[in-house]
């Protein structure tokens, strides 16, 4: 279905009457050429597999409003992935409205998908990072960076004896790039890290 899916799990802070960790998950659509074809990771061989890699390009920072929540219950049809991937954010795994437009056209059941609340329903609802009231709804912010992912094919030119050049895959080129994820709680409390430093 052209599924991406991010999870992130967050240390709670013990003394502030948060749990032990918070999961979350973000369900986007993942475009093509967006990533490489997964046959060309299957043939891909790691030299040095411990080394520590660098990405040969930064993309630029996403910026993603999730103003959909998505009930794991029904999620398997979308993708059979969130079922293991978000198990621990049950009741936090969020998308987008465009995104589930996309899905619906390709046949998926809009049973699973709630529309969250959003600044122009509630004109009171604030960012987290402002909000004075920890028991308060508001617009949370959490941002996460992929330090390194295979992004494109590498290819190489050769040339034949008689000349004539032709191209060839070569390698894997590598990628970094930054995500921003927007969405609604219903209390701050779900969303201490956004606070103003």
């Amino acid at each position: 279905q052209e599924v991406k899916i991010f999870r992130a799990l967050i240390l709670g802070e013990l003394e502030r009457g948060q749990s032990q960790f918070q999961a979350l998950c973000f369900v986007t659509r993942l475009h093509r050429n967006e990533i490489i074809p997964s046959e060309s990771m299957a043939k891909l061989r790691q030299k040095n597999p411990r080394t520590v890699r660098q990405a040969e390009e930064v993309r630029g920072l996403e910026h993603l409003s999730m103003d959909v929540a998505v009930n794991f219950s029904k999620e398997a049809q979308l993708s059979s992935h969130i079922h293991n991937v978000c198990a621990e954010a049950k009741e936090a795994i969020y998308t987008r409205e465009e995104d589930v437009k996309f899905w619906l056209e390709k046949g998926v059941d809009g049973s699973m998908f709630e529309v969250l609340p959003q600044g122009s329903d509630l004109p009171e609802l604030q960012r987290c990072r402002l909000c004075p009231d920890r028991w308060k709804p508001c617009i949370c912010s959490y941002s996460l960076s992929i330090e390194w992912y295979p992004c494109m094919l590498k290819y190489c030119k050769s040339r034949d004896a008689g000349g004539k050049v032709s191209s060839y895959k070569c390698g894997i080129r590598s990628c970094q790039k930054g995500y921003t994820f927007d969405y609604y709680v219903p209390q701050k409390q779900l969303c201490l890290w956004d606070e103003e430093t």
